[in-house]
């Protein structure tokens, strides 16, 4: 069974920079899913929802989705309408080619004040007698049906018959509820049939040959098995390399010892190199919780850890681990390190104008330059200028 995974839903979002607490439109389409999960409580702000093409046996998990405006589920192996009330903002549901027989499920959608379109066709209840004006009745909010427009004579004539309309169609879903029990031991039965029949063939080409030629029913079961036939038939065709090279092992380290850098999470940065200490930024994403993200300062390196993944720079200059601090924002998320330098550059460190002649030490001769004169403090070679009559560098 394929399960709604946080990688999938990140590998879907790419639009939204694999953000999915923001994702306003997810399309998790023709990916044999067989339960809805987790979405809901990933992705609270989801506008549009794209299920179709799926094995989804139930309508689930999605009342907290309170700013969903258009499902679509078209193309699975749902039988009923359900679990869709706290949806509120819902405006169009698409239940095309599926199996809901149990036509008065519809009624659980009469609190949905905000769906206007509705679309049931493919499904058995559409062949019911009076179906249509019992949903146009059942349902007063929607404006189409089966995507053609709902009159207002239509919807008057519809509510004068519900009670009527209503009595048929329960009869007749109740007679198919019997067939559909009928079908699934029927099914059942075949199933295990052919099982046996390709367990005496030896061949394997003769078994997948005789699985596809057996005659089937249009039903859940028999979908979800052709679509278990489709996966193992690519895996057979696409199977793992032996001449593969093996995945190469990650080194933090060279052979004599000194950092590799490394980036596995592939994240912005910036690294300046002042003159006491290093600033690293660190644009991590912005909604990922602080205790996913691990920081490591060590005298020649440092090492990030977001989610399992390595992020490491080294410097040339050793630093003081203990003297150094790690900051987050908390409007862009990004992570800022700064690390003192244990050995700080003077030359480069700006300096007060008062401080720049220092006085020789008591008791000890002040050196003389070249005229004899006596030198009276160390001179600021910062200030120093090249004479006017030098020629320009070429």
């Amino acid at each position: 069974m394929v399960r709604i995974t946080e990688e999938l839903v990140r590998k879907k979002s790419e639009h939204n920079e694999r953000l999915i607490s923001t994702l306003e439109e997810i399309s998790l389409h023709q990916e044999d899913i067989e339960v809805i999960e987790h979405i809901q409580n990933w992705c609270r702000d989801l506008k549009i929802l794209l299920l179709q093409s799926n094995l989804i046996a139930r309508l689930e998990n999605l009342h907290k989705l309170k700013c969903l405006e258009y499902l679509n589920v078209a193309i699975n192996n749902i039988e009923r309408v359900e679990n869709l009330e706290g949806c509120e903002s819902l405006n169009k549901l698409d239940l095309t080619l599926n199996f809901i027989g149990e036509l008065t499920s519809v009624e659980s959608l009469r609190g949905n004040h905000n769906l206007r379109e509705l679309l049931l066709i493919g499904n058995p209840c559409v062949d019911y007698p009076h179906y249509r004006d019992y949903v146009v009745a059942t349902l007063p909010q929607l404006t189409s049906l089966d995507c053609v427009e709902i009159t207002p004579s239509e919807r008057l004539q519809a509510i004068r018959e519900l009670a009527k309309n209503r009595a048929i169609i329960v009869q007749r879903q109740a007679d198919q509820s019997i067939e559909r029990d009928e079908q699934r031991i029927r099914v059942a039965e075949q199933q295990a049939a052919l099982a046996e029949q390709c367990a005496g063939i030896e061949d394997e080409e003769e078994r997948i040959k005789a699985f596809w030629q057996a005659k089937s029913e249009h039903c859940p079961e028999i979908r979800t098995e052709i679509a278990r036939q489709h996966r193992l038939g690519r895996e057979r065709h696409e199977p793992k390399s032996t001449l593969d090279p093996p995945r190469r092992e990650r080194h933090f380290f060279a052979p004599d010892g000194r950092p590799y850098n490394m980036n596995q999470a592939k994240l912005p940065f910036k690294f300046q190199d002042e003159a006491d200490h290093y600033q690293l930024q660190l644009e991590v994403y912005r909604h990922l919780d602080t205790s996913l993200i691990d920081v490591d300062v060590q005298t020649n390196y440092t090492r990030v850890t977001v989610k399992g993944k390595i992020f490491q720079i080294a410097y040339n200059e050793e630093v003081k681990p203990d003297e150094s601090t790690v900051q987050r924002s908390q409007t862009t998320g990004h992570l800022m390190v700064i690390l003192r330098k244990l050995k700080v550059n003077e030359l480069l460190t700006p300096k007060a104008t008062s401080a720049r002649i220092k006085p020789a030490p008591p008791g000890k001769d002040a050196e003389k330059d070249a005229k004899g004169e006596k030198l009276r403090g160390v001179v600021d070679i910062s200030n120093i200028c090249p004479p006017a009559d030098l020629p320009d560098l070429i």
